[in-house]
């Protein structure tokens, strides 16, 4: 996800005229506090939720995407939603410290003890791998990105399955985040953002890294 991110930041920076770009390098941890104590500009995009919105400005939303597991080949355990995993007690799943995916396990019924922590994802990774977890908990997409990296011989992508109810929702929506004290910077970025998303231009750019329709437009909805 970080090199769609890094594309899609630099064509509408470059678009509003900006003409250096630097680019730091941070632990998933350090996003927040980097951006909010103005070490940095803007974040590549992570998952929007009011906790965040706090600590951060958000631009327009630029992606919707589900959960998803890294599981071993055929699954073992059956683990195809967080319900899943607080269904079997045996069952261990992995998250990386401070994603949305450790509150949307809780809230499914996943017990604390089931859930390990990693501070990076090639940690959680190996984890899989070695059997230390059952499961690993990111976004589908991701998880499909590095599932055809290391080789279905040794790891597979699990999309979560739909509400039991089927019933229709928008999926997780992802956005930059800036300084709150940057507004200029947040204006013209959302205002060039909101023309380009959904555009050919777009769509193309976004397919060279696995991004479809099925993640662009619930964006494209919410900022239209």
């Amino acid at each position: 996800m970080i090199s769609v991110s890094l594309e899609l930041a630099a064509t509408i920076l470059r678009q509003i005229g900006v003409t250096r770009i630097e680019y730091c390098p941070a632990t998933f941890g350090e996003l927040l506090p980097g951006v909010a104590s103005g070490h940095w500009d803007m974040n590549v995009p992570l998952f929007v939720t009011p906790q965040r919105a706090h600590t951060v400005a958000f631009s327009v939303p630029v992606w919707g995407i589900e959960d998803g597991f890294l599981v071993r080949p055929g699954n073992p355990k059956a683990l195809r939603r967080y319900a899943s995993i607080a269904e079997r007690p045996d069952a261990r799943l992995g998250i990386i410290a401070g994603q949305v995916q450790h509150d949307s396990a809780i809230a499914a019924g996943v017990s604390r003890r089931q859930i390990v922590v990693f501070e990076q994802q090639a940690d959680a990774i190996a984890a899989v791998l070695s059997g230390v977890v059952d499961a690993y908990a990111s976004t589908a997409l991701g998880n499909r990105i590095v599932a055809g990296r290391i080789g279905s011989a040794l790891i597979e992508a699990v999309a979560h399955e739909s509400d039991v109810d089927g019933s229709p929702r928008t999926p997780p929506l992802g956005a930059f985040s800036f300084n709150r004290e940057n507004g200029d910077l947040l204006a013209a970025f959302n205002q060039r953002l909101r023309s380009y998303l959904g555009s050919p231009d777009h769509r193309a750019r976004m397919a060279r890294f696995g991004l479809t329709a099925r993640e662009i437009d619930p964006a494209v909805l919410q900022t239209g």
